[in-house]
């Protein structure tokens, strides 16, 4: 059985910087995720998203950001078990052991769950059921795949403002289609699209995809106006994910819904497990990617005392040692 100080599950951002941190403390550190590269949902989902809000950066791409988050990782050597999912818990000699899909297990001295909201699936666009071709999309990894092309966006959230930001200045049209009057993006970002040459449709739907192998066109009924149909070559459909806490969900953990339910040292009620990021739970809980790293902070200090109670609960500031 593979024996590691503290096992990370989730490889998202919290978790990469989780890694550096329990590095900087002189553990050992294996990172687990099920996804096939490191960064989480902002690899898989928003790598070309524009972040504002880490302390440090005045702006920062989501693929940036996790490549130096693995940087800052790199020297202390964690152990990236990618493409792998923690299936179960139990204990020996008082150390949770996780069972891992490939079939293999690790002990821990801790676990540290850093997950985000758990895997994640993409939730449906209606219109689209019957269309088997080319164009549709759910997230956009890379911007320059959509240079020059005319872009449908469906949806009024922080993603899809995000992407019609985004996608400006190389795609040839930018029109975006929600179903209601509000949005539920950030402030700052609707009135950067509201400023630009982007259509904006309101009470609005896609209610048919054309094309037959690509989408040349998507047809879209706005409430009390005839259909319209709209140059298309790729439809966005940014209408969020479903999130699912898998087999985390069996572990035995005070959950409140899909979030994991910690105390003020990041603590869930299992012995040694503890949470950080999104998918942690207390009051007064934001949920941002710098909230994030406060407590993966907060959880490796803690973790560290749990493996060695005579460990300090405060190492010293990462400067002294520089």
């Amino acid at each position: 059985m593979r024996q590691v100080d503290v096992a990370i599950v989730g490889a998202g951002p919290t978790g990469l910087y989780a890694a550096y941190y329990a590095g900087f403390r002189g553990l050992s550190i294996a990172l687990i995720d099920a996804l096939p590269e490191a960064g989480g949902q902002v690899t898989a989902m928003y790598p070309e998203k524009q972040i504002y809000d880490v302390a440090g950066f005045p702006v920062i791409r989501g693929r940036d950001l996790v490549a130096n988050l693995v940087e800052q990782a790199a020297p202390f050597d964690p152990q990236y078990m990618l493409g792998v999912r923690a299936e179960g818990l139990s204990y020996e000699d008082e150390k949770p052991v996780l069972a891992l899909s490939d079939g293999s297990s690790l002990q821990c001295g801790a676990v540290l769950i850093t997950g985000g909201l758990g895997s994640f699936t993409a939730r449906p666009l209606p219109a689209a059921e019957a269309f088997t071709g080319t164009g549709l999309v759910y997230f956009v990894p890379h911007l320059d795949d959509l240079a020059g092309h005319n872009v449908v966006i469906v949806g009024g959230g922080d993603s899809a403002f995000d992407w019609a930001l985004s996608l400006h200045p190389i795609a040839k049209s930018v029109t975006m289609v929600h179903r209601r009057e509000k949005f539920r993006a950030h402030a700052g970002t609707i009135t950067k699209v509201q400023a630009l040459p982007v259509e904006i449709l309101v009470n609005a739907e896609v209610t048919q995809i054309h094309g037959d192998g690509e989408i040349d066109g998507a047809e879209v009924l706005v409430r009390g106006q005839e259909p319209r149909v709209l140059p298309a070559d790729t439809v966005v459909a940014a209408l969020g994910f479903t999130a699912d806490l898998g087999p985390l969900a069996e572990w035995g953990l005070d959950l409140d819904r899909r979030h994991i339910l910690v105390d003020t040292k990041m603590a869930t009620n299992l012995p040694r497990v503890f949470a950080a990021g999104d998918i942690s739970e207390y009051p007064g809980k934001v949920r941002l990617i710098a909230v994030g790293f406060g407590e993966a902070a907060t959880a490796v200090n803690n973790a560290a005392v749990a493996i060695d109670p005579a460990a300090h609960l405060f190492p010293g500031h990462s400067s002294d040692n520089g």
